[in-house]
């Protein structure tokens, strides 16, 4: 089979198209043959060394697919009322740039009515995140308000949108004034330009002094002292990841005097079990919401999978809204 494989860890130039062996699906495992990849920013960092797959994972790069199954585990598939044939999208820890690929069937759900494999192949790896973060970790409820750092990023237009169906109040970030009418048109209240505006000042504002409930946070470093100076009492911030830096310096007597929950996470490398149980959340949490065009993907750019480096320089520009898409012909 086809795949775009890393000639080493540096610029995108470094993504070729390559020969592999076709996977097998072990016990527990479906193959898919796939017809569109998601690109994401890990991705990015593992192309450049700075996220090694977990132990037992593929080395292509590439967290999410969609497309046909083609072969499983018969008992496992059962289980999960999936059949050869089936269109489905899947979250995988690894292997996703290429034209078949193993998943395990917890990791797998069907493609939402009406969504084409392309607007399915954008999914998982945002969907499975936020719902992970920002209401299993963050507890995020009906008439909070919820900061979105990123807000155009495909995480970001995920969470505008999940939090926006379930009640809350969105505030979100970006770094244009294009990119933050698209964050209203996708659902939030309010959009800050965090190049032009101090979104902590602004978040007081809009809440007239309360703060936010809850911040996702893809920034860190020194983001994370002005985010716990705009949290509401009892407030919560989950970081998933750290384009700002790992290092910050904040005012832990606010933290105690608020109340102040700061977590986060990585969902790369947890089990299987655990990311079974966000599946089976948002199959019926959410997967009603995509068929029914409730909420939908935003897909910014799709790419032909030999043009992956092109995909790559794309996300690193910061151009986009939503998400980048590979495409596979087989």
């Amino acid at each position: 089979m086809q795949a775009v494989e890393l000639a080493g860890f540096g610029p995108p130039e470094v993504l070729r198209l390559a020969q592999r062996p076709r996977p097998q699906p072990s016990s527990g495992e479906l193959l898919i043959r796939v017809s569109a990849s998601g690109v994401n920013r890990p991705d990015v960092l593992q192309r450049k060394g700075h996220y090694a797959p977990p132990p037992g994972a593929s080395d292509l790069p590439g967290l999410e697919v969609a497309g046909v199954i083609e072969a499983g585990d018969a008992a496992a598939l059962d289980q999960a009322g999936l059949r050869i044939g089936d269109r489905v999208c899947a979250l995988v820890a690894g292997g996703g740039y290429a034209q078949w690929c193993v998943a395990p069937v917890a990791q797998c759900l069907p493609v939402p009515a009406g969504l084409s494999d392309v607007e399915a192949a954008s999914l998982p790896e945002t969907f499975f995140t936020v719902w992970s973060n920002v209401f299993d970790r963050g507890r995020l409820q009906a008439g909070e308000v919820l900061l979105v750092q990123g807000g155009s990023s495909g995480i970001g237009v995920t969470a505008i949108q999940l939090a926006r169906s379930r009640g809350a109040t969105v505030i979100a970030t970006a770094g244009s004034g294009d990119k933050c009418a698209a964050c209203l048109e996708l659902g939030a209240h309010h959009a800050i330009n965090y190049r032009t505006q101090d979104f902590a000042a602004e978040v007081l504002r809009l809440t007239e002094g309360r703060g936010a409930d809850v911040v996702l946070d893809m920034v860190a470093g020194d983001y994370l002292a002005r985010e716990i100076g705009c949290l509401a009492e009892d407030g919560r911030i989950v970081i998933i990841a750290v384009q700002g830096g790992v290092q910050a310096q904040i005012d832990a007597g606010a933290v105690l005097r608020k109340r102040l929950t700061i977590t986060g996470s990585t969902l790369r490398p947890r089990p299987v079990a655990f990311k079974a149980q966000i599946a089976q959340a948002l199959q019926r949490e959410v997967w009603p919401l995509l068929a029914s065009g409730a909420i939908r993907p935003v897909i910014h750019s799709t790419f032909p999978a030999a043009e992956a480096a092109a995909a790559h320089a794309l996300m690193e520009s910061r151009q986009h809204v939503g998400k980048i898409v590979l495409t596979w012909s087989t």
